[in-house]
């Protein structure tokens, strides 16, 4: 009699649907008759392509947007100089309405009053820059310790400004600790958008026509952390302090009296 052919049992690997282990299998049915139709790999990447190209499209209609780690600035139009003129008879000590600016960092806000009514061009110059969202994304591009960080240039070099100047004012106050006051050049009526926060008494400041238009009245521990960021370009006497990685000033709003 004729021995029987011993049947055994084929391994085959197999991936299911939501599975993604390999397992065993018991012996398959015999494969059904091939029917005729595109092969399927050929359906699986039309239908891919298909997927691409509906990406491509909603990308393009703006339904994606692509995000950005860093804060950008928003978008500003024209801007005009101040209608304020200089004071002809400035009060004796800095005065203000009640109206006050913050500047949001990724430290914390900076609250300080504005001086208008002792510095009306310089007060009425920021508060238009930072109604029409000039400063927001702009850096402090300066921080020299013991003495004051510097910030309001749109190119972040301590060169750039809104496009125009603003005339001097006579100075009121002292540069003391909190003090906020516009940054210039020795030309005269050379102050734009450029603002510096003093970090130490600063008596030696006086006579350098500085505008003080205003005081810091909440935040000083955050300017005290932003001066002690790194610098280079560092030198004993004040001169150099730029920032490495710039501190932004995510916004700065004005609030009324």
């Amino acid at each position: 009699m004729a021995k029987r052919r011993k049947q055994t049992p084929q391994r085959s690997h197999v991936y299911q649907a939501g599975d993604v282990k390999p397992g065993f299998s018991r012996k398959q049915p015999p494969a059904p008759a091939k029917q005729s139709g595109p092969p399927w790999t050929w359906i699986i990447l039309g239908a891919v392509g298909l997927v691409a190209v509906l990406v491509v499209a909603a990308y393009g209609l703006g339904f994606f947007k692509p995000g950005s780690s860093t804060p950008s600035r928003a978008p500003v139009g024209d801007l005009q100089p101040p209608v304020a003129t200089p004071l002809a008879s400035p009060p004796a000590e800095p005065a203000g309405d009640g109206t006050t600016a913050t500047i949001s960092t990724d430290l914390g806000d900076i609250t300080f009053e504005l001086f208008n009514e002792s510095a009306p061009v310089a007060s009425e110059n920021f508060v238009n820059l930072a109604d029409a969202g000039f400063y927001d994304g702009v850096v402090f591009h300066r921080l020299v310790p013991n003495f004051m960080i510097q910030g309001g240039d749109p190119d972040g070099t301590g060169g750039g400004g809104p496009g125009y100047t603003i005339p001097d004012e006579p100075v009121v106050g002292d540069y003391t600790r909190g003090t906020v006051a516009m940054a210039r050049t020795s030309a005269p009526d050379s102050q734009g958008s450029q603002f510096f926060i003093v970090v130490k008494d600063s008596p030696f400041l006086a006579g350098g026509g500085y505008t003080i238009f205003g005081r810091v009245t909440s935040g000083m521990d955050v300017v005290d952390q932003l001066v002690a960021l790194p610098t280079e370009n560092d030198e004993p006497n004040g001169v150099g302090g730029t920032a490495i990685d710039p501190p932004v000033m995510n916004s700065v709003t004005v609030q009324g009296p």
